[in-house]
């Protein structure tokens, strides 16, 4: 059966999740969270991105994000490119560490927003890595410490989930932790994470959560069939790779054999590849063999 075309439209409320490779962890110890916290939070401001909740576990983790400048594709291939490469360099493990689609569910605010805000933040106490709210409140690793003003992490937006539950910021808290303490007995939700496709409040969309009103709103956008369509060019692919190394293009595709470069090339190359490119294209315009090609995008796996 083909898959399903994601919907990526900047300005949408995003819940994505994503999976190690046939469940298995993709994070071994703190200093794997750390170093993706950090490159979560960087790339946030450097995007412009609205976070509203995160959460990490072993082997998957949770966002709930809103793109403003660009498209969440980009946003996430930025994402789990980097950690891959620098899992994989650290571990010096082979392969791919991701599930190759992650799954992302437009999510509509007015219904859904503090739901889905609670339910990710509480998915280290149902995966019972922590026992209670209270351990919750120690738990780093996810958007509830930075809420309660244990932890900061630049990218978040606490300032505006906070609001939500009131004025000042110690009632605000407050009852963001009755909130939190009401929706443990909630359990697991099956529609907040797309798995119910004819749920009586959806429609049968699973890549959209929201009345069937809002279902056909979103479908509706202009520009949604193309989008849905949509592929970069190589030379789109090759600038945004370069830009996001901090090199120049002529680095990627004249040969260049600084560290940076080549792995540059590299993810480049394999990005390319993933979004449906021939080597043989991409190999004329990064001026490598069709063989190289394949090469160097295995490299950007295999450290």
């Amino acid at each position: 059966m083909p898959r399903t075309a994601r919907i990526d439209i900047p300005g949408l409320l995003y819940h994505v999740i994503v999976r190690g490779i046939e469940r298995r962890d993709i994070f071994m110890d703190d200093e794997d969270r750390h170093s993706f916290v950090q490159r979560l939070s960087s790339l946030l401001e450097k995007t412009e991105t609205c976070c509203l909740a995160w959460a990490l576990l072993s082997n998957h983790f949770h966002l709930l994000i809103r793109p403003s400048r660009g498209k969440l594709s980009t946003f996430m291939r930025r994402l789990l490119t980097g950690h891959a490469v620098a899992f994989n360099l650290r571990h010096q493990r082979s392969g791919h560490l991701f599930q190759n689609r992650y799954k992302s569910i437009i999510c509509q605010e007015d219904e859904y927003l503090l739901q889905l805000i609670r339910y990710i933040h509480l998915n280290p106490l149902r995966a019972k890595i922590v026992a209670d709210l209270g351990g919750l409140n120690r738990y780093r690793w996810s958007g509830h410490r930075m809420l309660m003003g244990k932890q900061d992490m630049p990218g978040q937006n606490s300032d505006f989930v906070l609001a939500l539950f009131g004025e000042k910021r110690s009632e605000a808290r407050r009852r963001y932790r009755e909130f939190m303490s009401d929706g443990i007995a909630e359990g697991r939700r099956d529609d907040l994470v797309g798995r119910v496709k004819n749920h009586e409040r959806t429609s049968g969309d699973c890549r959209i959560l929201g009345a069937p009103e809002f279902v056909e709103e979103i479908l509706l956008q202009e520009g949604v069939e193309h989008i849905l369509g949509e592929s970069r060019t190589i030379s789109e692919i090759v600038k945004a790779v370069a830009d996001d190394f901090g090199i120049p293009v002529r680095a990627i595709t004249a040969g260049s054999r600084m560290k940076a470069a080549v792995r540059a090339r590299s993810a480049a190359c394999r990005i390319a590849m993933d979004e449906g490119h021939p080597a043989a294209e991409v190999a004329r315009h990064v001026g490598m063999s069709r063989y190289g090609v394949g090469t160097a995008g295995r490299r950007v796996y295999d450290r």
